[in-house]
C-alpha cells in the first residue's frame, strides 16, 4: 500500500517518491513525467523550462545568508528500469508502481521499484518545494533516458547551466561517494538466415530458462549471478549432434543494462531421440543448478513438449551462431589495476532473439579505460562477424575521470567523517553515471555522486532501505549548508 510509504521518515522525501512513483515513466516514454516535473516547478513559482531534449531544468534562489554561496547543480533522471516477473500482470506505460514495506526496506509488487533514481528525484523535489532548508542557489537537473542512453545528458547544451558544483544523486550505497564511472558502448550483433520446413520425424519442446536474479549489468556483473542467455545457449550447444536439435526460435532477455533473468526457446528434436534428450536436459540442468546454488538458488531449467514447430534455422546458421555465443565475453573481463576491487571492463549479454529468420544479440561493454572499452568490443564484433553477422556499435558514452583534489570531494568526505564517525568509501564505479557525459559541455564543473542504499537495481528485487534513506536525508542537508563560498 502507497498509503504506508507516506508514513515513513522523512515524510518530506518519501511522499515525493509517492508522487513520482504514480506517474510512468519507463525510459524513452517519460512524455507524462516531464509534464509532471513541469507542472511541479511551475506550482512552486519557480523558474522552470524544458530543453530541446526533454530534460526540465527547474531553478531556485539561495534561502537567506547562502547568497555568497558557490552556485550548485542538483542532479537525477527522470526515467526507471522497466522489469516485471513473468507472473506479474502490470503495464508500465499506464500504472504508477505498487509500493509496500517489509522490514527496512520498501519494495514494489513484482515489478522494479524506480528508487534508481527516483529517490534521487524526490530528493531534490523535497528540497525545491521546502522553506526551510538552507542552501545556496540551486538548478535543479533532471534528465530524461539515463537507463537506455544516455540521450539526456548527451543532449543537454553548454552554457545553459551556471552552477559550479554538480551534486549527482544516483550512487546506491550510502556509505560511498563517487568520483568516477565507466564508460560504455551498445554493441549489435545481427544477421538473417534461411528457415527450412521441419522434418516429419521431428519432435517439438520448449525450453525455458527462469528464476534468475537479474540485475545492475554493471554494478553487479562482479557477483557471479546467472545471465539466461548464456545458460540456455550451454544447454543448446551440442543438441544437434546428440539429439538432431533444431532451433525454431529464441528470445532471452531484455534491457541492456539488466543481466538477463530468463530466455525461452522453441526446438525440434529427432522423436527417435526423445527419452535420451529429456534425461541429459534434466542431468545438465542439475549441473548448472549446482553450480549456481548460491547466488541462484531459485534458477530453473523447464523442458516441455509443445507442438512442432513448422520452421527451423538453416543448421550452418545455428551451429555458427551458438559457436559465437558461446566464444562471447560475458561479466568482469578485467579488473583495475589502480583501484582495488574496481571492474575495469566488463561484457552483458543483455538480449538473444532468433525468430523469422532474423538474428540480433544486443550487449553492455562497460569499462573505466577507454582502449580497453573499444578491444572488449572488436573482441564481440570478432566473434560475432566469424559466424556472418553485422555488428554495430552505438550509444558510446564516455566514463567519469576521477579528479581526488575536487573540493567538493574534500567537503562530503570531512563531514561524513564528522557525522558518522567513519570514512566514507570513495570511489569510482562500474555504471554508466551522467558526469562523465555533463562534464564534456561543463568541463570545469566539479562533481560528485552520492546516494542512499538501493539494492537490486534493474530487478524486480529492487529495494530501498528505509534506515539508509534518514541517514542520506540528513547527509545531504549537511551537505548544503557547507557548500564552500565563491572565490
Amino acid at each position: 500500500m502507497n498509503e504506508a510509504i507516506r508514513e515513513l521518515e522523512p515524510k518530506v522525501l518519501w511522499n515525493k517518491f509517492a508522487d513520482l512513483n504514480a506517474v510512468p515513466r519507463p525510459s524513452k516514454k517519460e512524455e507524462r513525467v516531464i509534464a509532471f516535473m513541469k507542472d511541479f516547478g511551475n506550482k512552486l513559482g519557480l523558474e522552470t523550462l524544458e530543453d530541446k531534449v526533454g530534460n526540465v531544468i527547474i531553478k531556485k534562489p539561495a534561502t537567506s545568508g547562502m547568497e555568497d554561496r558557490m552556485p550548485i547543480v542538483m542532479q537525477s533522471h527522470l526515467d526507471m528500469v522497466h522489469q516485471k516477473n513473468n507472473d506479474t500482470d502490470f503495464d508500465f506505460d499506464t500504472q504508477g508502481i505498487d509500493m509496500y514495506v517489509d522490514g527496512d526496506w520498501v519494495r514494489a509488487r513484482g515489478t522494479t521499484l524506480g528508487a534508481d533514481n527516483g529517490l534521487g528525484v524526490a530528493t531534490i523535489m523535497a528540497i525545491l518545494e521546502s522553506t526551510d532548508i538552507e542552501h545556496p542557489a540551486i538548478e535543479a537537473l533532471f534528465t530524461i533516458d539515463e537507463e537506455t542512453g544516455m540521450t539526456g545528458a548527451m543532449g543537454l547544451e553548454g552554457g545553459l547551466l551556471k552552477g559550479e558544483i554538480l551534486l549527482n544523486l544516483d550512487t546506491e550505497e550510502d556509505d560511498e561517494i563517487g568520483v568516477g564511472c565507466a564508460g560504455g558502448v551498445d554493441v549489435t550483433a545481427k544477421r538473417s538466415y534461411k528457415e527450412e520446413e521441419t522434418p516429419e520425424f521431428k519432435t517439438g519442446y520448449a525450453i525455458t530458462v527462469k528464476g534468475l536474479q537479474g540485475g545492475h549489468s554493471g554494478m553487479q556483473i562482479h557477483e557471479g549471478l546467472g545471465n539466461a542467455n548464456k545458460i540456455m545457449n550451454r544447454i543448446l550447444f551440442d543438441g544437434f549432434e546428440n539429439f538432431g536439435l533444431r532451433i525454431s526460435e529464441i528470445n532471452g532477455g531484455s534491457l541492456r543494462n539488466a543481466i538477463p533473468r530468463e530466455s525461452n526457446a522453441i526446438i525440434a528434436i529427432d522423436s527417435i531421440h526423445e527419452d535420451a534428450f529429456v534425461m541429459e536436459i534434466a542431468e545438465l540442468a542439475q549441473v548448472i543448478q549446482t553450480e549456481f546454488k548460491t547466488m541462484e538458488p531459485d534458477l530453473l531449467v523447464d523442458v516441455r513438449k509443445v507442438d512442432t514447430p513448422e520452421k527451423i534455422m538453416d543448421l550452418g546458421v545455428q551451429e555458427g551462431v551458438t559457436r559465437a555465443l558461446y566464444a562471447a565475453v560475458n561479466g568482469v573481463y578485467r579488473m583495475s589495476a589502480d583501484i582495488p576491487g574496481l571492474v575495469e571492463t566488463s561484457n552483458n549479454i543483455a538480449r538473444v532473439v532468433m525468430k523469422d529468420g532474423q538474428i540480433e544479440i544486443a550487449c553492455l561493454t562497460r569499462s573505466s579505460v577507454e582502449s580497453a572499452k573499444w578491444d572488449l568490443a572488436n573482441s564481440l564484433r570478432a566473434s560475432f562477424e566469424l559466424t556472418g553477422c553485422e555488428v554495430e556499435f552505438e550509444g558510446e558514452y564516455p566514463g567519469w575521470t576521477p579528479n581526488m583534489d575536487s573540493k567538493i570531494l574534500k567537503v562530503l568526505d570531512k563531514l561524513y567523517t564528522d557525522m558518522y564517525d567513519e570514512k566514507a568509501h570513495v570511489a569510482a564505479c562500474h555504471a554508466g553515471l551522467e558526469c562523465g557525459i555533463l562534464g564534456q559541455n561543463y568541463p570545469n564543473m566539479d562533481m560528485i555522486s552520492f546516494g542512499p542504499t538501493i539494492k537490486g537495481a534493474h530487478s524486480p528485487d529492487e529495494r530501498a532501505q528505509i534506515s539508509s534513506a534518514q541517514k542520506y536525508w540528513e547527509f545531504v542537508l549537511e551537505i548544503l549548508k557547507n557548500i564552500p563560498k565563491q572565490q
